[in-house]
């Protein structure tokens, strides 16, 4: 009995053939291109930089896979998705950068759309006409990182880490100022405005800017800022003045600044300082005016015309101004007298302030010195008046000048503030005047006055007429026989007439006859006694002649 043949054993007549695994020819080409592709996109991903969020509040210029991110004009990056944020009030820019671009993660990174623009800074953006728009960036220097960015919707003024200085200048306006607005030296260009911002009380506003260097050195401890915005226009002694920084300062606001030429020289002030923003040139530049004294004025009259910051003048030389014009009520008058609030300087005075105070002996730091000046002054006849400085606007202000026929009046040197006592104004005491002469022609009897007028020129009327009826006529008979005289002695005057002839015998017998009696007049005046004794016989006779 033969065994069975088990079912590893091969039949007779079958060939049993071992099983391996192979790959087919046609797989190779897909599994190289699949290990390129898993090559590529793990070089991709090893070269992929940070992805982040920006928000702007539009999406004006921003497309996906198409707007880039450009650093100095070198693009780091671009925008992958643009989405609407959730509240509807915002969109998000989805922007990949590149792997070297690292650093625009830091937290102080900045990012704005450029597109063009036209600023106080000029005209920025025309290459994007025919690039498009793209997202401007500029990398910070803070330690920490973060994806999440807030877009700029302005470009920032300075960019790429540029050298220079930033300042901080208070003022109570801002004015024409505005970001990019210049900061000039010497009328030549070197910062720009870069922020602004109001004080935390509201009073006030703090304006940032930037000094390129190497000229953020000329900015010193005694450095003194200005508005140079705008023209000055002003007409003096020297004829007609404009004054202005650029025309660039004229349309879009300008900062000018300088030291004073009193001012000691000092090292460069240090970021960040602090600074008072003056309203011109002139007032920057002046000398400090020293301790102020705070005084009231009462005027009983209009003062229309009168504004705060108007000058107040001593002898012509400006020496304070009005910082307040208020409305009072006098219950005793019955009126509404003006209080005008002045400060003045007294150290504006010069030469003339240190030497009162030598002759009354104070101390140039003593408010009482100041006091005791003015106390002298008033009682010497110190008044304050309203006067007009500009015909053509109205424009009052405050005069400081002696006037000894004014009433006497008390000075209250403890009261706080001091009253300055006051009399009208030029154009008040004209019209005082005018009054008072209105009144004594309305005193005159004007009817008795026309009457009498009146009764006078109908008498001279009647005697104008009786001369010319009258006694006209009788002159004119007694002219033409006074004609007729001459005509008849005219006639008988003539060349061939014997009557003149015998004039003229007439006449040369008169002047013999006048010679002897000046030659009897000459020698009785040597002989007087001649008229007792008569004439001596053997005495010269002087000039015989006829």
């Amino acid at each position: 009995m033969n065994p069975e043949p088990t079912q590893d054993r091969p039949r007779s007549g079958e060939v049993k053939t071992s099983r391996r695994w192979s790959v087919s020819l046609v797989w190779i080409v897909p599994i190289i291109a699949l290990l390129v592709g898993i090559s590529l996109v793990i070089h991709d991903r090893m070269q992929a930089g940070p992805v982040i969020t920006i928000t702007f509040k539009t999406g004006e210029g921003l497309t996906a896979d198409k707007t880039e991110v450009r650093y100095r004009n070198v693009v780091i990056g671009h925008v992958a998705a643009v989405e609407l944020s959730e509240d509807e009030k915002s969109v998000t820019a989805t922007v990949k950068l590149v792997k070297r671009a690292v650093n625009f993660t830091r937290k102080d990174a900045k990012f704005w759309v450029v597109r063009p623009r036209i600023g106080a800074g000029g005209i920025s953006g025309v290459d994007t006409l025919l690039s498009g728009d793209f997202i401007g960036a500029d990398s910070g220097t803070a330690n920490e990182t973060t994806h999440d960015f807030i877009g700029l919707e302005v470009p920032p003024p300075i960019t790429y880490g540029e050298p220079g200085k930033r300042f901080t200048l208070h003022t109570r306006d801002l004015g024409s100022l505005d970001i990019g607005s210049p900061v000039y030296f010497r009328k030549i260009p070197v910062g720009q405005v870069v922020a602004y911002t109001l004080e935390g009380n509201g009073k006030g506003v703090d304006i940032e800017v930037f000094v390129k260097a190497p000229n953020d050195a000329f900015v010193t401890a005694n450095t003194r800022f200005w508005n140079a915005s705008g023209i000055d226009i002003g007409i003096g002694a020297n004829g007609f003045t404009v004054k202005t920084e650029s025309l660039s300062s004229v349309l879009v606001g300008g900062i000018a600044f300088g030291t004073p030429e009193f001012g000691q020289d000092s090292a460069p002030a240090e970021a960040g300082q602090g600074f008072t923003l003056m309203g011109d040139e002139q007032t920057a530049l002046a000398p400090p005016p020293g301790k102020a004294q705070y005084m009231n004025l009462r005027f009983n009259q209009s003062l229309r015309g009168l504004k705060v910051d108007a000058p107040v003048e001593f002898q012509g030389v400006e020496i304070g101004k009005v910082v307040s014009v208020n409305l009072d009520f006098d219950l005793k008058t019955e009126s509404f007298p003006i209080i005008v609030g002045i400060v003045i300087y007294p150290q504006s005075l010069g030469q003339a302030h240190t030497r009162m105070l030598e002759l009354l002996k104070h101390d140039p730091n003593d408010e009482r010195g100041t006091i005791a000046i003015l106390q002298s002054f008033v009682e010497h006849g110190l008044r304050a008046q309203a006067r007009s400085g500009n015909v053509l606007t109205g424009q009052l202000y405050i005069s400081l000048d002696f006037y000894p026929k004014a009433d006497k009046v008390t000075f209250d040197a403890d009261a706080r503030p001091i009253m300055l006592p006051t009399i009208p104004g030029s154009l008040d005491q004209l019209q005082a005047q005018l009054q008072t002469m209105v009144e004594k022609i309305s005193k005159l009897p004007l009817d008795r006055i026309a009457n009498n007028l009146d009764g006078s020129l109908s008498e001279l009327r009647r005697s104008i007429g009786q001369f010319s009826t009258q006694t006209l006529p009788s002159i004119q008979s007694s002219l033409a026989d006074v004609s007729k005289t001459l005509k008849t002695a005219n006639s008988a005057l003539s060349e061939d007439s014997p009557q003149r002839e015998q004039l003229g015998e007439a006449i040369k017998e008169l002047g013999r006859t006048s010679r002897s009696l000046r030659e009897l007049s000459d020698y009785l005046g040597r002989h007087p006694e001649s008229l007792i004794r008569g004439r001596p016989k053997n005495a010269p006779y002087e000039d015989q002649q006829p």
